[in-house]
C-alpha cells in the first residue's frame, strides 16, 4: 500500500501545481496571437497600396476599403489581445479575417485535409476561437 500512497500524493501535488498555473496558457495564447496580429496589422497599415493590390489580385471586392479594414482590425485587435482587453470581442473579426484568408489567398494550397490543417491561418483561426470562447484568462485587463 505504501507505493500507492506515494503515487497518489505525488499525483495530487503535481495536479495542484498545474492548477496553480492555469493562468499561463490563456496568457501565452493571447500574447502570441496579439504580437503576431499587431505586427502584421502595422505592416498592412504602413503599406496599404501593396495590400490593396494583393486584395485586387485575389478578387476581393472593394479592395482598398478591405485593406484598411483588415489592417486596422489586425493592428487594434492585436493590441487588445496583448493587453487582454475585450479579447473575446477582438478575436471575432480576427477569426473572420483568417477564414477569408483561407478561402481566398490560401485556397489553392489546399489539396487535402492535411494541407488545410497545416495552414498557419487555420492554426490562428483555431486559437482565436479558443480566445473567443474561453476569454482572456486571469492575467488580463
Amino acid at each position: 500500500a505504501r507505493p500507492m500512497e506515494l503515487w497518489l500524493t505525488l499525483r495530487a501535488r503535481a495536479q495542484a501545481a498545474l492548477d496553480a498555473m492555469a493562468w499561463l496558457p490563456p496568457l501565452l495564447l493571447r500574447v502570441t496571437l496579439g504580437v503576431v496580429f499587431f505586427s502584421t496589422g502595422l505592416g498592412k497599415v504602413q503599406n496599404l497600396d501593396k495590400v490593396t493590390a494583393f486584395f485586387t489580385e485575389l478578387g476581393i471586392p472593394l479592395p482598398a476599403l478591405h485593406a484598411v479594414v483588415v489592417g486596422y482590425t489586425e493592428l487594434v485587435g492585436g493590441a487588445l489581445l496583448v493587453a487582454g482587453l475585450a479579447s473575446r470581442l477582438a478575436a471575432v473579426p480576427l477569426a473572420v479575417s483568417m477564414l477569408v484568408a483561407v478561402l481566398t489567398a490560401k485556397r489553392a494550397e489546399i489539396t487535402g485535409v492535411a494541407d488545410f490543417f497545416g495552414l498557419l491561418e487555420v492554426a490562428y483561426l483555431v486559437m482565436l476561437v479558443a480566445v473567443a470562447v474561453g476569454g482572456a484568462g486571469a492575467v488580463s485587463l
